[in-house]
């Protein structure tokens, strides 16, 4: 049995647009199976493991929270691992993931997760700022001294005390002896002159 030719050339015509096909399917699928931009989100961080990514591209990755940065944009190569603190919250969070890979936006990702409340969770009171008001410190005047110094009590005379012993006899001594003694030697001149004139007169009478 013979097979015609163009049978031959039409089979391997098929088989090579299948195996072309075939390549380019898997060329197309493989740069898409590659950038692997893994990310999870609990109550306390958010885990980033970005992997297979082009190394000869710049890909940025930046991560916020509630519109705020938790990660500013930062650049990256062919891989990215990062574990991001939550602030602590009383309710849940949205956190926004985007990582622009650099040889192609049908390869960049766009993402949000939710950020529960932790069970443990106890918000931190707010502390009342205190105003401190800056006082002068009295001054104090000095105590007396509860015993007085031995100086003071040896300057200070002492009181003469009033005698309690009985009033003397009064003596010659006396504030009035003075004129009792003058009186006395008036009566003895007058005495002695008187005397004097007797004995005068009876010479002359003789």
């Amino acid at each position: 049995m013979t097979i015609p030719r163009r049978s031959w050339r039409a089979a391997g015509t098929l088989a090579a647009a299948s195996v072309v096909g075939l390549t380019g399917a898997v060329l197309a699928a493989s740069p898409a199976a590659a950038h692997t931009p893994t990310w999870a989100v609990t109550c306390t961080d958010v885990t980033l493991d970005l992997t297979a990514y082009n190394s000869d591209v710049a890909n940025t990755v930046t991560v916020t929270v509630d519109g705020k940065d938790l990660l500013p944009t930062e650049t990256f190569g062919r891989e990215f691992h990062k574990k991001l603190v939550l602030p602590r919250h009383d309710k849940e969070l949205t956190v926004h993931l985007v990582v622009k890979a650099g040889d192609g936006a049908n390869y960049s990702k766009d993402d949000e997760k939710t950020s529960p409340v932790c069970d443990d969770y106890t918000p931190t009171p707010t502390p009342t700022p205190s105003v401190t008001k800056t006082t002068e410190a009295p001054v104090e005047a000095p105590k007396p001294s509860a015993t007085p110094s031995q100086s003071s009590s040896e300057a200070a005379p002492a009181a003469a005390s009033p005698s309690s012993s009985p009033d003397l006899a009064e003596t010659g001594s006396s504030s009035s002896t003075p004129i009792i003694g003058g009186a006395a030697v008036a009566v003895l001149l007058a005495g002695g002159g008187i005397m004097w004139s007797v004995r005068k007169r009876r010479t002359a009478q003789h």
